[in-house]
């Protein structure tokens, strides 16, 4: 069966939030839309989003770096959020490996929310119904469109090439080639979900000029920093799990 899925190169994300941008101005104007922003100019705003991207640190002085981590819906191979729905809303397409909401039939019982250990999904306070990333669904079918825009917003919008697009179940495609060759890796595999998404570790790179001529300061070498976030996980420097999955929501 075609998974179609994103890798995100984290070595090369810098933060920017244009995926973020380009991805809440398509659906919006698309199949999804409108997504609501509540109170956008006061202290206190909420809005709709299906990517959002997180920035954490990393590492030890003088060894620390700043990661950007973007995050939405993993279009999971076998997703908890599918059988949970009581009316059928959530599914998954067989021809494309996607999971989708039907807004016609979801009725904004969060059981879909409850059940992702991602929080990968939110509810649109506006509508009343269950939204998360469709991987831009309703543009990579469009034969109308050249095979360039036939992919998702946020891929076309990132100035570094950091989002990879494609089936990760071809062998020859560029997503599958970048997880073998480059040790993709899937986020918190321990749920048994089979996330779609995969992401290509970031490799940390001791900070230049410490350690050499007359720099005094004590540095740890190469050799003993961790060099990759899956290290640095097991190594007990990064709770990458609690991080990544953290969400604001809206009091009720």
């Amino acid at each position: 069966m075609t998974q179609m899925a994103l890798v995100i190169d984290l070595n090369v994300c810098v933060g920017c939030h244009a995926c973020v941008t380009s991805c809440k101005e398509w659906n919006t104007s698309g199949e999804s839309g409108s997504l609501a922003d509540l109170n956008p100019y006061d202290a206190d705003p909420s809005g709709t989003f299906f990517n959002r991207v997180q920035s954490f640190e990393a590492g030890s002085y003088p060894n620390a770096e700043t990661i950007h981590f973007p995050k939405s819906c993993l279009h999971c191979e076998d997703p908890p959020c599918v059988p949970v729905c009581p009316t059928g809303a959530s599914y998954k397409r067989k021809e494309d490996g996607l999971v989708l909401v039907d807004f016609d039939k979801c009725i904004g019982c969060k059981y879909c929310a409850w059940a992702c250990p991602y929080g990968a999904r939110e509810l649109d306070e506006e509508r009343k119904e269950m939204t998360k990333c469709t991987l831009c669904v309703d543009r990579i079918h469009d034969e109308n469109l050249s095979d360039r825009d036939r992919q998702p917003a946020c891929v076309l919008a990132c100035p570094t090439s950091a989002r990879l697009f494609g089936d990760i179940h071809d062998p020859e495609s560029v997503v599958s080639k970048a997880i073998k060759e480059r040790g993709g890796y899937q986020l918190m595999p321990e749920w048994d979900t089979k996330p779609a998404n995969h992401y290509l570790p970031r490799k940390m790179t001791p900070a230049s000029g410490c350690g050499e001529g007359g720099c005094s300061c004590k540095t740890a070498s190469a050799e003993s920093m961790p060099q990759t976030l899956d290290a640095q996980l097991e190594g007990g420097q990064l709770n990458l799990a609690s991080v990544a999955t953290r969400i604001q929501r809206t009091p009720q």
